[in-house]
C-alpha cells in the first residue's frame, strides 16, 4: 500500500512541474500567468527568457520523475535523486523568490520522498 501511495505522490509531483513547464514557458507574460506570479506585462516581457529556462527545468524535473516510475522497482533510486531535486530547488525557491513555493513545490516532493523512502522497507 505503501508504495502505491508512493507511486501516487511521485506522479502528483511530476505533473505539478509539468504545470509549471506550461505557466513558465507558455503563459509567463499571457493574462493567467500574470495573476498565478503576480508580474506586471513589462515585468513579464522582461523575464520572459529567463521564465522559459526555469520552465525548461521543471520540465526535465517532470520528466526524470515520470521515467523513474516507468521502470517500477528498479526506479527506486531515480524517484529519490529527482525528488531530492526538487526539495532543494523548492527551498531554494522558498528562500530566495517566494514562501509559496515551500508549500507548492517542496511539500509534495517531501512527503513523496519520504513515502519512497518507506516503500522501499
Amino acid at each position: 500500500m505503501i508504495i502505491i501511495s508512493a507511486n501516487i505522490l511521485v506522479g502528483l509531483v511530476a505533473f505539478l512541474h509539468l504545470y509549471f513547464l506550461i505557466l513558465e514557458m507558455f503563459l509567463w507574460d499571457k493574462p493567467y500567468g500574470l495573476r498565478t506570479f503576480g508580474h506586471t506585462q513589462a515585468s513579464a516581457s522582461a523575464s520572459k527568457i529567463l521564465a522559459m529556462n526555469q520552465g525548461l527545468y521543471n520540465g526535465f524535473l517532470a520528466a526524470g520523475l515520470a521515467w523513474g516510475l516507468s521502470l517500477g522497482a528498479a526506479g527506486h533510486s531515480i524517484k529519490i535523486f529527482f525528488l531530492a531535486c526538487v526539495v532543494i530547488a523548492g527551498i531554494f525557491g522558498g528562500l530566495t523568490a517566494s514562501r509559496k513555493i515551500l508549500l507548492v513545490q517542496a511539500s509534495p516532493a517531501v512527503a513523496a520522498l519520504a513515502l519512497v523512502f518507506l516503500s522501499k522497507g
